[in-house]
């Protein structure tokens, strides 16, 4: 898997046990072998891709106020595909 899929994943993993679409959109990676995020991004339904960009603006700001660049720059690039 893709090292910004490994991180997206772990991050939905927070928010699966409260939002049905997260636990679809972490399924989708699950089962899935996408080979990169733009594969796995071009996959998703319009409402999977609204709240996977909320999700994301979530998590890029603690990964920010937790100063874990690492995490930052591999969820970015999740990100700016849906932003395109």
């Amino acid at each position: 898997m893709d090292s910004n899929l490994g991180y997206l994943r772990e991050s939905l993993s927070n928010h699966i046990d409260n939002h049905k679409i997260c636990q679809r959109i972490y399924e989708k990676l699950e089962k899935n072998q996408y080979k990169n995020e733009d594969e796995f991004v071009r996959d998703l339904e319009d409402n999977e891709a609204t709240i996977l960009n909320l999700v994301l603006q979530y998590e890029l700001d603690y990964a920010r106020n937790e100063q874990d660049n690492e995490r930052v720059e591999q969820l970015n690039g999740v990100y700016e595909l849906l932003l395109i």
